[in-house]
This record gives structure tokens, C-alpha cells and sequence, in this order.
């Protein structure tokens, strides 16, 4: 009876067991499979969009739209960011790094762009992407100071002067700083001018300094030749983009590409365009080339733009190879005796059908024409703009010479089809270790990097004062309509 007893027991055990677990399952197990939902990146949305929308300053360090179309170091390597991606680069332009910081959290903008420093005060308010470029903060003051005892040369001697700088820029932070620590800095913070017109005030006398990150204040230097860099007063700080909080996978990918950027030489070629004439800097030459285009450049303007239509060059570029070689002076002569606005040899002018060296169209006419021809002989495997620097190389040192280096810099392990790196291995020309060896022979190769750098300096400065020119003929005519 005890064991029936334990053995009815143990079932009924059994059953419950059993029948508990089949209940039990049926609550855990659902009727219909739930799949949870997986929003998309940020990178992804802008890959899907095609779009990336940048918020972007407008100014010579960053963007503007030059004869030419857009450009800018910023909007160049925006640029070529959105190609990587494969999407259409979508800009909103400011005027100020304040505007440019307001619209920070809207969900359109993908990146903010203003020259920013990722200092620590920034650091904490917003989300910032690799850094791209090092720069340091600097004092620069009107040029009519050097030389006498009120020209600063620390934070101390800025007691006494007047100073005005942007408002929610790294450089007030940098002064309030400064002020807190007990220095006597009169500052101004405004939220009407951006660094580029504060530069302008200073080259005016309107105000004694200002403050300006280094890269800033070498691109102004050939706008506004009245500024001196007085001293730096802040350590070297990292120029990053604003990204949207949280968006890792934005910022691996730009990290990513950056980081190839660099290694392609891509970087140092973009650096040394917008950069490496500043070596070349000659206050009194730049001064004198302003005073030029107003008193001689409109008596042959009209021969550039004829020769720029007929050869596809652009005609600024053309004034600009013109002054270097002449001064933009019709009668010039060399001791070497080449002659007139494009100074062009005696056999070089019978060859290009030129009759007459000292007629200013004929001139600008064989000289253009004389470029063209440099430009179908320089390699194919050089592209962009590189091609009429490496042309306009040639113009002045002659295609051999040109070749020689080339072959020089592939030995060199460096890329022959960049200016950055052929410019490197020019002057190595006139080292007898290096010409002994070459077919070419020796060559003042010095002399066209200088050529090549000084041109373009004169070109930049004269399409921004093209550019300046044509905004004030603008809001004359919007003033003068009712």
C-alpha cells in the first residue's frame, strides 16, 4: 500500500513538472517573432542622401568664390571629404566663427567649418572631428607701430593699447584668460567683424591689434602688407570640424580618410598651394604691385583677356606671369636682352611669329602662346594644376631642366608629378653631385620655384582684388537704385 501510495505520488509529481514547464513556455515563447529596428547612422543617412551639408566661413582661410568658382584650404579638403564619400557638397555660408557656432545641435548640419581650435573650453561644449591642422594664436599690429617703443613684443606690453577680436573665438577666450591672471589688456569683443576684417582695421589704423591664428594672418599678409606680427601668445593649438554629438561613425571614417589624405601627399600639396608663397613675402613689392594694378594693369588688361580666350589660360594668371617678367612695362630689356610686357628672346619671338617685342599684344599674344606650347610638353601623369606650374617652370628654366628633376625626384622616392615635391628637387640643380649626372647639366634651379611661387602670389592678389572690387560696384549700385 505505501509503495502504490509513492508511486501515485511521483506521477502526479510528473504531471505537474511537466505541465507547469508547457505553461511556462507558453508565456515565454511569443505568437509572432519581433524584429527590433536598427536606426542608420549618421554616416549612413549622408551616404543615402548624397548630400553633406557644411556650415562654412566665408573667408580667404577657409571659403570664398574667387574668379575662378569656390575656393578655399577649407572648402578644398571639404571638398575632396564629400568625393571620398561619393555625396554633393551642400554649403551655408557665415561671416563670423559666432554664427558659425550657432548653428551647432541643428540636425541638417553635418559640419561646422570656421578655422575652430579645439581648445579646452571647446572641448567640453562640443563634439569635434580629427585635427587637420596646427596652428598658434598671434598678435598682429598695424606696421606703422614697428620701430618705435609702442610696438608690443609680450602680453605686457599690450597695456595701453586698443585690441578687438571676435566674439566666442578661441582668441577671447585667450583674453579673458589673460585678464583674469591680472594683465591690463584693453579688448573689445565683437560680433560684427570677422578676423580677416579686424586684420583690414588694423592694416586702416582704425584699431592698434588684434588677434589672429597663424595660418589666418600669413594669408592675409599679402591682402593687407600694413600688418606686423608682433608675437605669439598662445601655445600650438589643433584646427578641427564640429561634428553632430555622438556620431563615431562620421568621425572613424573621417579619421580614416584623413589619414590617407595625408599619405597620398595630398595634404602637403594642398598646404603648399595656399601657403608657400609666404616665404616669398617682399612687404615694398607687394605694396608697389597694389599701387600697379590701379596706374598701369587697365592699359593691357584687355590683351590677358583676349589671349586668356584664345589659349584657355586664365587671363589673371597671364598679368601675373607679365609683371614678373616685366613690371607690366612694354620697353623692358633685360641685360640678357630679352625685351617687352612678356620679356621674350630675340629667336623665341621669330619662332612664335612675333614682329615686334616692344607691341604690347604681339607680346602678351607670343608669350601665351609660347606658355601653351610649355603646357602640351609636360607629362601627362601630371594633373591640375600642377601642369601650369610645371609649365610656367619650364617657361623660365626650359623643359630640360624640368625633365632632369623630375627623373632626380622619382630616384629621390618622391612623387615627380607634384609641385610640392618637384620644388623640393629644383635647386638640387645647381649642386654639381646632382648635375654631373644629368642630361641636362646644371641649372639655377632655385629660380623657377621663386618664379613659379611669386606668380601666384601675384594672382591671388589680384583675383581678391577683382572679387573686392566688383562687391563694392555691387552695393553702389544697390545704394544708387531708389
Amino acid at each position: 500500500m505505501n509503495k502504490v501510495a509513492i508511486f501515485v505520488g511521483f506521477f502526479i509529481s510528473l504531471v505537474i513538472a511537466f505541465g507547469g514547464g508547457w505553461y511556462a513556455h507558453t508565456l515565454k515563447v511569443p505568437q509572432k517573432t519581433v524584429t527590433k529596428k536598427v536606426c542608420p547612422s549618421l554616416l549612413e543617412k549622408i551616404k543615402k542622401n548624397k548630400q553633406l551639408n557644411v556650415v562654412l566661413l566665408n573667408a580667404p582661410s577657409t571659403y570664398y568664390i574667387g574668379p575662378e568658382g569656390p575656393q578655399g584650404f577649407e572648402y578644398d579638403l571639404l571638398h575632396s571629404y564629400a568625393k571620398h564619400l561619393g555625396v554633393e557638397l551642400n554649403i551655408t555660408a557665415v561671416h563670423t566663427v559666432k554664427e558659425a557656432i550657432e548653428w551647432n545641435n541643428r540636425d541638417d548640419v553635418h559640419i561646422i567649418s570656421a578655422s575652430l581650435a579645439k581648445t579646452p573650453l571647446r572641448k567640453k561644449r562640443f563634439y569635434f572631428g580629427p585635427s587637420y591642422f596646427e596652428v598658434q594664436e598671434q598678435v598682429v599690429c598695424s606696421r606703422s607701430m614697428l620701430g618705435r617703443s609702442v610696438f608690443p613684443r609680450d602680453v605686457e606690453d599690450l597695456s595701453g593699447l586698443h585690441l578687438m577680436v571676435g566674439e566666442d573665438t578661441s582668441y577671447s577666450e585667450t583674453i579673458k584668460n589673460l585678464q583674469k591672471d591680472g594683465f591690463d589688456i584693453n579688448a573689445t569683443f565683437t560680433s560684427l567683424h570677422s578676423t580677416e576684417e579686424l586684420l583690414e582695421m588694423v592694416a586702416n589704423h582704425q584699431i592698434d591689434c588684434t588677434i589672429a591664428d597663424s595660418n589666418i594672418y600669413a594669408l592675409n599678409l599679402k591682402y593687407f602688407p600694413e600688418i606686423a606680427l608682433a608675437f605669439s601668445i598662445s601655445p600650438r593649438e589643433q584646427l578641427a570640424w564640429i561634428l553632430p554629438h555622438g556620431a563615431k561613425e562620421l568621425e572613424a571614417d573621417m579619421y580614416a580618410w584623413l589619414n590617407d589624405f595625408h599619405q597620398k601627399g595630398k595634404m602637403t600639396q594642398l598646404k603648399d598651394h595656399y601657403y608657400s608663397y609666404v616665404l616669398f613675402f617682399d612687404y615694398y613689392n607687394t605694396k608697389m604691385f597694389y599701387k600697379r594694378i590701379k596706374t598701369r594693369l587697365p592699359k593691357y588688361k584687355k590683351y590677358f583677356q583676349e589671349a586668356a580666350t584664345s589659349f584657355g589660360i586664365p587671363w589673371t594668371l597671364l598679368a601675373s606671369v607679365s609683371y614678373q617678367e616685366s613690371h607690366w612695362n612694354p620697353k623692358a630689356k633685360s641685360y640678357t636682352g630679352v625685351r617687352g610686357l612678356m620679356m621674350l628672346t630675340r629667336n623665341t619671338a621669330k619662332l612664335l611669329g612675333v614682329k615686334n617685342r616692344l607691341d604690347p599684344k604681339q607680346s602678351v599674344v607670343g608669350g601665351t602662346r609660347h606658355l601653351k606650347q610649355m603646357l602640351k610638353f609636360v607629362p601627362k601623369g601630371v594633373q591640375g594644376e600642377n601642369r601650369l606650374k610645371y609649365a610656367l617652370a619650364a617657361y623660365n628654366i626650359g623643359l630640360g631642366h624640368i625633365q632632369d628633376a623630375m627623373g632626380l625626384a622619382e630616384k629621390m622616392g618622391l612623387n615627380q608629378y607634384m609641385w610640392s615635391d618637384l620644388k623640393k628637387v629644383l635647386p638640387l640643380l645647381s649642386q654639381k653631385k646632382y648635375y654631373k649626372r644629368l642630361k641636362f647639366g646644371y641649372a639655377r634651379g632655385g629660380e623657377p620655384v621663386k618664379y613659379v611661387e611669386a606668380i601666384y602670389n601675384y594672382k591671388d592678389i589680384l583675383d581678391k582684388s577683382l572679387v573686392d572690387t566688383q562687391k563694392k560696384e555691387n552695393n553702389a549700385t544697390l545704394v544708387a537704385v531708389p
